[in-house]
């Protein structure tokens, strides 16, 4: 074995003389594999060998910067308070936005202005929405849509504003309120006879009494008042009628905003960037035949600025269901859909004049526990 080993040395120094830097071959280990030392490496292979090593040890020293994933972002310490302020600024601006509309709509100046009154909407939030994908902001990548692809649901957006002011307009604030609870059955049954869509059977059983409950409060709604000896007028059927082919326009927008989220790949605010402002323009079109604009110069100044104020809500609601979306999880967003049915139905109660009576009373139970039911299901089974 060491005269194999010199000859093995004699060899490479003749070549190492030559120029060349050869591996030299060395005994097989009784393993079989061939070893290799820093005598037969080359140059190179040395430089690498020593790269390697300090960069073992500068890693064990915790000198180099570590990958950067997402398990080693550091938490922001205040998201949960940034996301508590945005769902109050959600709630507050839900429940202000439907008595400042009551408000407006109750003028006889504006009363038949809808059209009008929703393409305003329509222009604040389209501009809101314009700022903050602008580079300042960059809170969304705007994403274009073809106008001719875009226009059924712009269309289906201004029926469901239209309707659901008209509605406000002609009902109580609670009956309305009520009323918009109707969009979960709408949506599922939609779902079901034209897109096959199933939901629990469970589910399907808490509807039953949300549906009672809401014919309940339609029924009896709620006793009127006496006002200077003169009773107060109850809902109508048309209340009843507005109210539901606003709930049937929703549930088709709703079904469709979902269809069009998937078939053009973009979120909630990408979508609503092409809508609003097409949806401005197809109102523009329709005031000349559905408005009829009062005497406006005759109309209060606490009316002007309660447009106004309508318009930054719708601002705030939107831009606050941005961060609502992006950082809440699902029942984080349910619990706040429901604090702002229940607010705005106790509070139009107290404050609409009116008495409720008992089997009214029974009803809204019915609608807002059937709802609490349906929704604790459905998180249940998407769980």
């Amino acid at each position: 074995m060491d005269t194999l080993s010199n000859e093995a040395e004699k060899i490479r120094l003749m070549n190492v003389e030559k120029g060349h830097n050869l591996e030299v071959i060395r005994p097989r280990s009784q393993s079989g594999s061939s070893e290799r030392t820093l005598l037969n490496m080359s140059d190179t292979e040395m430089e690498e060998k020593r790269r390697s090593a300090d960069l073992e040890k500068e890693a064990a020293e915790g000198l180099l910067p570590k990958t950067i994933t997402k398990d080693h972002i550091a938490p922001d310490p205040y998201a949960r308070a940034k996301m508590l302020f945005w769902m109050a600024i959600n709630t507050v601006a839900t429940v202000l936005i439907v008595f400042c509309n009551k408000a407006i709509f109750s003028d006889k100046s504006f009363g038949q202005c809808q059209a009008a009154f929703a393409a305003f909407h329509f222009v604040v939030t389209g501009a809101t929405l314009y700022i903050l994908s602008r580079p300042m902001f960059a809170m969304f990548d705007p994403k274009r849509i073809g106008i001719p692809q875009m226009l059924p649901l712009a269309i289906a957006m201004a029926g469901n504003i239209v309707g659901m002011n008209l509605s406000l307009q002609v009902s109580t604030i609670t009956f309305y309120q009520i009323t918009r609870v109707l969009l979960t059955p709408c949506v599922a049954v939609i779902n079901f006879f034209f897109y096959k869509k199933y939901i629990p059977r469970a589910a399907a059983y808490a509807l039953i009494p949300m549906c009672f409950g809401v014919a309940l409060i339609s029924y009896y709604d709620q006793k009127p008042a006496p006002v200077a000896g003169q009773p107060i007028k109850a809902v109508g059927g048309l209340s009843v009628l507005l109210a539901l082919g606003s709930v049937g326009i929703s549930g088709i927008y709703t079904v469709w905003v979902g269809t069009y989220q998937r078939k053009y790949e973009v979120n909630g605010f990408q979508l609503l960037y092409n809508q609003a402002p097409l949806g401005a323009i197809v109102l523009l079109y329709a005031v000349p035949w559905t408005d009829k604009f009062g005497n406006l110069n005759q109309a209060p100044m606490n009316k002007w600025m309660m447009i106004l104020l309508s318009g930054f809500l719708a601002a705030m609601i939107n831009v606050s269901q941005f961060f609502i979306i992006g950082t809440a999880g699902a029942v984080e967003s349910t619990v706040v859909g429901h604090l702002k049915t229940c607010l705005i139905v106790l509070i139009g109660a107290f404050t609409g004049g009116r008495i409720i009576t008992d089997k009214a009373a029974l009803g809204i139970m019915l609608a807002l526990c059937s709802i609490f039911a349906y929704s604790y299901i459905m998180m249940k089974q998407s769980k």
